[in-house]
C-alpha cells in the first residue's frame, strides 16, 4: 500500500515529508521520493529501497530546501521497482509534480494521445500519465486549478494525488477518488496525507476528504 504526505506552511518541508513517510514505512513499500518547491523551482530526489537510502541522499531533506513539497512510498503496480518509476514524477516543462495512490485505469489512451501531441514519458507508471496531462491543461489554460478540474474530469480509475506548481510556491493540491485522502491543519501550516500517522506529530485537527 502506497503512502503520501505532504506540506506547506513556514517550516522546511522536506525533513517534514521524511518523518512521514517514516510513519508509513509499515505499509511496505520498494521505493521513495520527495519533491519540493524552493526559489521558484522543483527539486527531486527518489530512489529504490529504503527510506534511508532518501534520506542519505538528501542530507535528511537539508539539499532540498522550500516550504513546499510531497512526498511518497511506493508498491511497483505500473514498471519495475527503479528510481524512474518511483513517485514524485514531473511534468515535461519540469514545474509540476505528482504523488498518486491507485489506478489510472484509462491511462493507456490517455498517454498515446500526450505521445501525439509531443510529449515524452521516461516511466512505465500510470502516474505520469497525469502528470503530462496536467502539464497540457495548465499550458492550455495558464491557471494550475483550471488544468486540475480538467484533468480530473480527463482520468479514469481510483486516486488519492498530492500535486505542486513551481508557479504557486504557496498552493497545496489535491484530489481523491475510491483512495484515503485527509487533510491536516496547523498554525499557519497545513499538509495532506493518505494515513493519519503521518501527521500526527505535527497536527490533530484534521479531515478526512
Amino acid at each position: 500500500m502506497c503512502g503520501i504526505v505532504g506540506y506547506v506552511g513556514q517550516q522546511e518541508a522536506a525533513p517534514i515529508l521524511l518523518d512521514g513517510l517514516r510513519r508509513l514505512e509499515y505499509r511496505g513499500y520498494d521505493s521513495a521520493g520527495i519533491a519540493v518547491c524552493g526559489d521558484g523551482q522543483l527539486r527531486v530526489k527518489k530512489s529504490r529501497g529504503r527510506l534511508q537510502v532518501l534520506s542519505d541522499l538528501t542530507h535528511d531533506g537539508a539539499d532540498l530546501p522550500g516550504h513546499l513539497g510531497i512526498g511518497h512510498t511506493r508498491w511497483a503496480t505500473h514498471g519495475e521497482p527503479n528510481d524512474i518509476n518511483a513517485h514524485p514524477h514531473v511534468s515535461q516543462s519540469g514545474r509540476i509534480a505528482v504523488v498518486h495512490n491507485g489506478i489510472i485505469e484509462n491511462y493507456a489512451e490517455l498517454k498515446e494521445q500526450l505521445l501525439h501531441k509531443g510529449y515524452g514519458f521516461r516511466s512505465e507508471t500510470d502516474t505520469e500519465v497525469v502528470a503530462q496531462l496536467l502539464d497540457y491543461y495548465y499550458a492550455d489554460c495558464g491557471d494550475i486549478f483550471e488544468a486540475m478540474i480538467r484533468m480530473l474530469h480527463a482520468v479514469d480509475g481510483a486516486y488519492a494525488l498530492g500535486i505542486i506548481c513551481a508557479d504557486y510556491p504557496d498552493r497545496l493540491l489535491c484530489a481523491r477518488k475510491d483512495a484515503p485522502l485527509l487533510l491536516g491543519f496547523g498554525e499557519g501550516e497545513n499538509m495532506i496525507a493518505s494515513d493519519v500517522t503521518a501527521i500526527i506529530r505535527h497536527t490533530r485537527d484534521i479531515a478526512y476528504l
